[in-house]
């Protein structure tokens, strides 16, 4: 025969870590996630993109977050109905993954890449994604992500490279491809190039020697141009000097007879001062930078001989620094010649002069005063603006780096140095002072570019690269528009990111990545391969050594082309691609757009995209929006969650360095995920989430709060033995208190719902918290009783079966943010009773909202009820009176008459929860509390000033009342002074409230409660019986008897304890399940002694079998 199945009582001292491992052998013991796709199969389809995680470590707590957000969205849509692809993504190749595999092996340079063997180490870099990826995996399922884990995407798959390859061809059928030359910024560690998108993400503070040198000016004698930089290995290759043509620069002569130009406003310019004095964006130990004037006071003083506009400067020429370099003297300049300045001689040293160079693209000067001299020293081949001005008025470029970031061999002395150590910028100083060019030097704390993988420091360097000319911009800031960005800002932002980008510049001089399918001829021309069709097609050597294998370095460069056209034999470029085209493809490769239309077109465009904004502007969303923008001229997705950084508690950014970081296992299993996912989930997305595990404890007090009250009734339903389908109720068993929580349920329904649709969870968990407050220390506490008395009557069933079904919605509700928790529950409350129910909570329906439960009204009326408890309350600590000691008299003044009658019918509620013996009402504010309204003198100070007296007098003039009364009806409070209206806010003033004689009162603008003061001996005797209570109650809490036990109890009680404990002695006696009071010593089965007031009590508790 088989057993009735029934609600098991829980302890409310539960591990949902242990809960969380149980409900995830749970869900693979029953294949959970399988049966919700088979649910929802054939229904309406709600597309998502995942951005890849960089399978490269394992994860943090920083990945959980966009990982949360993803999963929780992707459940409600699925318990709403909706069919899912469930497809996750790794992002496999790049630098990141080359760095951590040269760490492996101990390498230093691409050169020992290169000595290795490219084979072996692509190999690597391929084993260290797998690797990572399935740890990540694992990580992922622990985190309760929801995917299809057999079917993840790997952007170094053959799919995704030969998607690429479709959309470069499309460019270069366009004529969108090309090879140019241009300063990049460049990392010497990793032997390759940053594009403008990945420069930003590696930007440091730290404190550069900044050094003023001086360019003697020729036909000048003792006259110099003052110039400043940071950089000082850029001096080897100046070519010119650049001035603003509308500044005055001075001409200042020092204490040695030498006239130095520069900028006038910049003599006294006090540099970084704001920096230096709040201490932000500054390093510890850096002094306080010098302005100009006091380093020439400190050389012996200085006296200004005139001045001059800059426009009179130009066409001035001068000696360089470093002149005597074999590269200055090169024509046409080096490495990359300029071919009509090399055939008559023009050299670095011959054209340096004073240039103007205008203004930017945007209109803004170039050249400004301020932070350097006035005078700019340009070296086109060690800066892109510089670069773009040399080419603008024709001058030479000397780059004096190779890929290691190592002079060459056309600079003498400082030949194969690395123009970063520091040793290096030392000698360089050096020499500069030995040669009487060196006038000053200083530590400059600024933000300057590194490798945002490696951690080096980058340089400006001229190279080949291969770029996408980016003049259809127009088309990508059309679908811009297209999209619905959360938080709205981000489609402004990525507005401000498209109009000032540059080229995208696609290549990368590694081994591990995209191998961009470019061939190149004798000839200079190139060719875009698309397909590996095609490949075949116009292979003529080494395909067979390629075939089978994936279309990456070294076994793609063994293919050779015959050109289409020119029949010319070409050989791929060794370059591999930038990685956010691997990224960007995703909606493309991951769908079938070459292989399947018809599945593509199905799926596309996304519903949804998430992922962190600081970066993704430029980078990942910037890539998805152009690559669709060229391929389908639509956008690739139609709603985009942007969220911000973690950051650790205190602010700081997370890093191993700083023993700060948190990986997510870590935090798994001590925080526990339920708890992660409930911090990420209440985050508001435009702000950094502080994560650690304080925060975590807070969040989990929630939680608990959440169990209690499940365990609260899981207890009483297992006690009684409670099974909603025995259960038979009328309307007419549901009390006021019951109508009102399943109002407050169906509205929580509506605004999760409505919340959720516009992917804002944190809105959803704050009306969780605030209903959960009222669920658990409103409802339950208030109903109690119900739950706990003898009689099995309606109302108690009532309780029941309200309660029941607000913990069932509520779970179902709750389940896509805590799947595990919910999960637990759901099992007991649900499964426990019903065979019939689907097998989790995560196979159940999202609520709907009943309309017709929602009473607005009511609500309202409950919330005046309770805030008339909260004042109360507010008042008994102004007079401190603790809750347990009872007082005669609540009034109450309140305008709404149809809510203070509804609070007299409730009044047994305010009489219990406020502990009073009567409530009246009185319309005289004034009876309870008198204000006293006084100025704020710090902000009326700062918005009116020399008025602030008049103001004081005016106020003081006026009855506190009459100003009160206008603040609350117009929000404002309105006076006229010397014929001029002032309008005095809330916060414009100091509003104190000073109760009458014989209460203690507390109000807001709707309504104030007073309590009498003065206590009878009989308040007196009731206030010693509910201590007694408490002690009692937390002696069967420390002795584990059960909530329904009874108990009797031992004492030798006299005094005014005793005296109370007779007056009051069925009362005790019912509060505490006591069944007899026996005057006499014994040990029971738990006894403890307390003080209450003066007198010290010894008792005795012991249960009684019924």
């Amino acid at each position: 025969m088989k057993s009735h199945k029934m609600i098991q009582r829980v302890n409310p001292q539960t591990d949902f870590i242990s809960i969380e491992h149980k409900v995830l052998d749970f869900w693979n013991k029953n294949n959970i996630f399988q049966k919700r796709r088979d649910a929802n199969a054939g229904k309406a389809k709600w597309s998502f993109i995942d951005g890849p995680i960089t399978a490269n470590n394992p994860m943090g707590v920083h990945h959980a977050w966009g990982r949360t957000l993803k999963d929780l969205y992707n459940r409600y849509k699925a318990m709403d109905g909706y069919e899912l692809r469930y497809q996750q993504g790794f992002d496999c190749q790049g630098l990141w993954v080359e760095v951590e595999v040269e760490k492996e092996l101990g390498f230093k340079s691409k050169k020992d890449v290169e000595a290795f063997g490219i084979e072996k180490f692509v190999n690597m870099c391929k084993d260290r994604v797998d690797k990572y990826s399935a740890v990540q995996t694992e990580q992922s399922k622990r985190l309760g992500y929801w995917m299809d884990w057999d079917n993840s995407y790997y952007t170094m798959s053959d799919e995704n490279n030969y998607t690429i390859w479709g959309f470069l061809k499309k460019l270069f059928e366009k004529d969108k491809i090309y090879r140019g030359s241009d300063v990049v910024p460049w990392s010497g560690r990793s032997g390759t190039s940053y594009s403008q998108m990945e420069i930003i993400e590696g930007r440091k503070l730290v404190a550069h020697k900044a050094i003023f040198v001086r360019f003697p000016i020729r036909d000048r004698k003792n006259e110099y141009l003052l110039i400043w930089t940071t950089t000082p290995w850029t001096l080897t290759s100046n070519v010119m000097a650049g001035v603003n043509g509308n500044l005055d620069y001075v001409k200042l002569q020092a204490a040695d007879g030498s006239i130095y130009y520069f900028a006038k406003e910049n003599l006294e310019f006090k540099r970084l001062e704001k920096q230096f004095k709040e201490k932000k964006q500054w390093i510890e130990g850096v002094p306080k930078l010098k302005t100009i004037a006091q380093i020439f006071k400190e050389r012996g003083g200085y006296e200004i001989l005139g001045t001059i506009k800059g426009n009179e400067m130009v066409g001035w020429t001068y000696d360089g620094p470093f002149d005597h370099l074999e590269a200055q003297e090169i024509p046409g300049g080096y490495p990359y010649v300029v071919e009509g300045l090399e055939s008559d001689g023009t050299t670095g040293k011959s054209q340096h002069q004073v240039v103007n160079p205008g203004k930017d693209n945007i209109g803004n000067d170039i050249v400004l005063a301020g932070e350097g001299t006035g005078i700019v020293h340009m070296a086109p081949g060690c800066g892109d603006i510089d670069n773009k001005i040399g080419k603008k008025l024709g001058m030479v470029s000397i780059a004096p780096l190779d890929e290691e970031s190592r002079f060459t061999d056309k600079f003498g002395w400082l030949a194969g140095k690395r123009a970063t150590d520091t040793d290096i910028v030392q000698a360089i100083l050096d020499d500069l002072k030995e040669r009487e060019f060196l006038v000053y030097v200083e530590d400059y704390p600024h933000i300057y570019p590194h490798c945002w993988r490696s951690g080096d420091e980058l340089v400006f360097r001229l190279v080949d690269e291969w770029y996408i000319n980016m003049d259809w911009r127009d088309k990508i800031k059309k679908i811009v528009d297209d999209i619905n960005w959360i938080p709205d800002w981000g489609q402004e932002r990525e507005h401000e990111w498209l109009d000032n980008m540059g080229d995208w510049m696609i290549s990368k001089k590694r081994f591990w990545g995209l191998a961009l399918p470019i061939w190149i001829f004798e000839d200079d021309s190139y060719y875009v391969v698309g397909s590996k069709e095609e490949l075949k097609e116009l292979a003529v050597e080494g395909w067979d050594e390629f075939k089978g294998n994936s279309p990456h370095r070294p076994w793609i460069d063994k293919v050779k082309i015959k050109h289409p056209e020119s029949g010319l034999i070409g050989t791929r470029i060794e370059d591999v691609g930038n990685p956010w085209l691997d990224a960007g493809i995703v909606p493309f490769s991951t769908l079938g757009y070459n292989t399947n239309k018809k599945y593509w077109e199905e799926w596309f465009p996304a519903e949804f995209v998430v992922e962190s904004f600081p970066g993704q502007f430029r980078n990942w969303f910037y890539s998805l929006l152009a690559m669709s923008a060229m391929l389908e001229g639509k956008a690739p997705f139609k709603n985009l969650l942007g969220h911000a950084l973690v950051k650790a508690e205190d602010g700081r950014d997370m890093h191993k360095s700083w023993g700060n970081a948190i990986w997510f296992n870590d935090a798994a299993e001590e925080m526990g995920v339920d708890v992660m996912r409930w911090l990420y989930a209440s985050q508001n997305p435009e702000h950094n989430l502080l994560f650690g595990y304080s925060h975590g404890d807070e969040v989990r007090k929630k939680l608990i709060q959440f169990w209690n009250t499940y365990s609260f009734f899981s207890t009483y339903a297992a006690v009684d033995g409670f099974d909603p389908k025995n259960t038979d109720i009328s309307d007419a068993d549901l009390n006021v208190m019951d109508y009102w929580l399943l109002s407050k349920l169906h509205s929580f329904i509506k605004e999760a719902r409505e919340a959720l649709e516009v992917f804002r969870s944190d809105l959803m968990m704050k009306n969780f918290e605030l209903f959960l407050e009222e669920l658990s220390n409103w409802y339950i506490r208030r109903s109690r009783r119900r739950f706990w008395k003898s009689e099995d009557d309606g109302d108690k069933q009532a309780a029941y079966i309200v309660l029941y079904e607000v913990l069932t919605s509520t779970i179902k509700i709750m389940a896509p943010v805590l799947p595990f928790v919910t999960e637990n529950i759901y099992q007991n409350l649900v499964r426990n009773l019903d065979d019939s129910a689907p097998l989790s909570v995560h196979l159940c329906d999202y609520p709907l909202v009943d309309e017709s439960k929602i009473d607005t009204e009511l609500m309202e009326k409950v919330d005046a009820l309770r805030r008339i408890i909260e004042l109360g309350r507010s008042a008994r600590n102004k007079a401190n009176l603790k809750i347990r000691q009872p007082l005669a008299e609540l009034v109450f003044t309140i305008k709404d008459n149809a809510v203070s009658d509804f609070i007299f019918v409730q009044k047994e509620v305010v009489l219990d929860e406020l502990n009073v013996k009567a409530l009246r009402r009185t319309e005289e504010e004034l009876d309870l509390i008198k204000y006293i309204v006084k100025p704020n003198l710090p902000l009326l100070g700062q918005k009116y000033g020399k008025e602030l007296q008049k103001i004081q007098t005016h106020l003081s003039k006026m009855d506190a009342a009459e100003i009160l009364e206008d603040i609350r009806s117009n929000n404002s409070y309105k006076m006229e002074l010397n014929k001029k209206i002032i309008s005095i806010g809330r916060d414009d003033l100091l509003i104190e409230g000073k109760s009458a004689k014989g209460y203690t009162a507390s109000g807001d603008d709707k309504m104030t409660v007073g309590l009498t003061t003065e206590l009878s001996e009989k308040l007196i005797q009731e206030g010693i019986v509910r201590d007694l209570i408490r002690q009692v109650q937390n002696m069967r809490k420390n002795a584990n008897f059960a909530v329904e036990d009874r108990i009797k109890i031992y004492w030798i009680i006299q005094g005014p304890i005793g005296k109370a404990v007779r007056s009051f002695e069925s009362f005790f006696k019912n509060e505490v399940l006591a069944v007899e009071l026996i005057d006499k010593e014994s040990p029971g089965e738990y006894s403890a002694s307390f003080k209450i007031g003066d007198q010290t009590v010894q008792l005795a508790i012991e249960r009684v079998n019924l």
